[in-house]
């Protein structure tokens, strides 16, 4: 009797402690990395008390936040980027998978798995693994170890990577382009490029976004080769935030309205990677394994040293 009750007031304490931190990144004082780490710390101690609910809602919110965003572009800069990125991200895309399959074979990776992780790092993380996974006829298990390795190199590339290109002294338009080519989910470029400044938030949220539209392709490529009759999910949100961008660049007199949209699409971002952070727990860890995570962590890091370079260098620009 004694045990339940202990139990019950455990579970309670839980869902106070991650209600409280979903309300403290939904307020001025949070920022994304900030979110983040804390979102993190629950999920590896307490665990997320509300998982399945909020697996659900994440996505949703992801999406919505990035067409707020939106209203916080300007049409050209979104053209002028989405042009621009267009061959870099094809280069990119096919490096990236080329690299991966390789790692699959040599660390004796799952093929299904390690190409999920590949198609991840590739396009735009847990989005495209959502996309293409059932696709490729992933199970369960295969999912879940290409989402857990992808969730945790986002956690380390938000944290970390604003960081970085400070003390590499990239410039706004430079780091955009390279968290957009290196970090894996939108919604930690998002929350990246928004912690480096306005024009890299602007260049990175576009080009991101750019990279996104190869899902359907990816998805097409793939239903072929497998000879699949699944579903292909269609990233409708990528319009919706160009529609967004369109009417902030041609409706001025809405222009209080538009901004108060584009602020809570950041703080539906914040929430966002709130709530992805509780979602990396302890079995989350387990389930990846080491051979599946160190195929993650190679094929990332040489993808973000080789982007870099050619940023940095000139080779490739906005």
């Amino acid at each position: 009797m004694s045990s339940t009750v202990f139990s019950a007031e455990k579970r309670a304490s839980a869902k106070i402690l991650f209600l409280a931190g979903l309300l403290f990144s939904l307020s001025p004082w949070a920022s994304p990395p900030l979110a983040l780490a804390i979102g993190l710390v629950l999920g590896l101690t307490i665990g997320n008390p509300f998982h399945h609910a909020t697996k659900r809602i994440t996505t949703m919110l992801l999406q919505a936040s990035v067409v707020g965003l939106g209203f916080g572009m300007n049409l050209n800069q979104v053209l002028k980027a989405g042009r621009s990125g267009f061959v870099y991200t094809a280069l990119g895309i096919c490096f990236a998978l080329g690299l991966g399959m390789m790692l699959t074979r040599a660390l004796k990776v799952k093929p299904t798995a390690g190409f999920l992780i590949a198609t991840g790092t590739a396009i735009c993380g847990g989005s495209a693994i959502a996309a293409v996974g059932p696709v490729a006829g992933a199970n369960e298990e295969e999912m879940s170890v290409a989402l857990g390795t992808v969730f945790i190199l986002n956690s380390v590339a938000l944290l970390t990577f604003p960081g970085i290109g400070a003390a590499l002294h990239l410039s706004q338009t430079q780091f955009g382009l390279w968290a957009a080519l290196a970090i894996h989910d939108t919604s930690s470029v998002v929350g990246a490029a928004a912690k480096y400044g306005a024009l890299a938030l602007a260049v990175g949220t576009t080009v991101k976004l750019a990279r996104a539209l190869w899902i359907v392709p990816m998805c097409v490529a793939t239903a072929a080769v497998k000879r699949s009759r699944a579903h292909i999910h269609w990233p409708w949100f990528i319009g919706l935030f160009v529609l967004a961008a369109v009417a902030n660049s041609f409706l001025p007199a809405e222009a209080a309205m538009f901004h108060r949209l584009y602020r809570l699409g950041i703080a539906g971002l914040t929430a966002t990677l709130y709530l992805i952070g509780s979602g990396v727990s302890r079995d989350t860890l387990k389930t990846v394994g080491a051979r599946p995570l160190l195929q993650g962590v190679l094929l990332w890091m040489v993808v973000a040293v080789t982007s870099f370079l050619v940023i940095r260098y000139g080779v490739i620009g906005l």
